[in-house]
């Protein structure tokens, strides 16, 4: 157990040094003597760690070339993925292919819980916008973010597809860091409380077209706003 353990620590702080940008896509990692001599570890730990990102992808053996870093895109670990979006360099792109993500997976969530939310639901999504309005009066930004993840939290588990729930758990953690940057803009805050108004009202109406729409229209404004209020994107970039 501890051989295994000294593997993960190794391949944790490998991919640390990926993440912060020291070894970029394409760029070949160190071999086996300058990592066992930098980590104080046997070249086999070594060789088991470098082996573990192998596995996940994130790195790729050329026989006679070297160990090169894959790009983001052919990771296969989503826990390494998510690591990239909340603590590497490009947060802009990590930023706006969430919202991207969101849109595609929200949109029909909110589509199938038009059919599917109970009156009790559709009564406690009123209740979190109203939250997200007394929040906003007073400039509490983390019971803004709170009530907003919850709305849609309930919206996600009324949509009564297991599929969706387990996608979107891994991602709570970098959605909750996003939330809390977005929403610390006012105008985004007033933007947002429009948008999960129609959404809630449009959900109460059980029109699965009217909800799907309202959620696009708020995943198009999301899109919008963190383009041109918290990156400054040029319009139409």
């Amino acid at each position: 157990m501890a051989r295994k353990s000294l593997v993960g620590v190794v391949a944790d702080e490998l991919l640390d040094r990926i993440i912060a940008g020291d070894f970029p896509p394409g760029s070949s990692v160190p071999g086996e003597l300058e990592l066992s001599a930098r980590h104080d570890v046997s070249r086999m730990t070594v060789r088991e760690a470098m082996k573990t990102l192998e596995a996940q992808r994130i790195l790729s053996v050329e026989r006679g070339r070297g160990t090169f870093v894959n790009p983001l895109n052919r990771w296969a670990s989503l826990e390494a993925v998510l690591r990239a979006a909340s603590e590497g360099k490009n947060e802009a792109d990590a930023s706006v292919q969430l919202i991207e993500l969101r849109r595609m997976l929200e949109t029909g969530a909110c589509e199938l819980a038009a059919a599917r939310i109970g009156d009790e639901d559709v009564q406690t999504l009123f209740g979190h916008v109203a939250a997200m309005r007394a929040a906003h009066d007073v400039n509490d930004v983390a019971a803004f973010v709170e009530a907003d993840l919850a709305f849609h939290d309930l919206i996600l588990r009324a949509s009564e597809n297991v599929f969706v729930a387990v996608l979107f758990e891994p991602l709570h953690r970098v959605l909750e860091k996003r939330r809390a940057e977005t929403s610390a803009v006012p105008e985004i805050q007033e933007h947002a409380i429009g948008h999960h108004q129609n959404i809630a009202e449009a959900l109460e109406s059980r029109d699965a077209g009217r909800s799907r729409e309202a959620m696009d229209a708020h995943m198009q404004q999301t899109l919008n706003d963190l383009k041109t209020l918290v990156l400054d994107v040029p319009q139409g970039a």
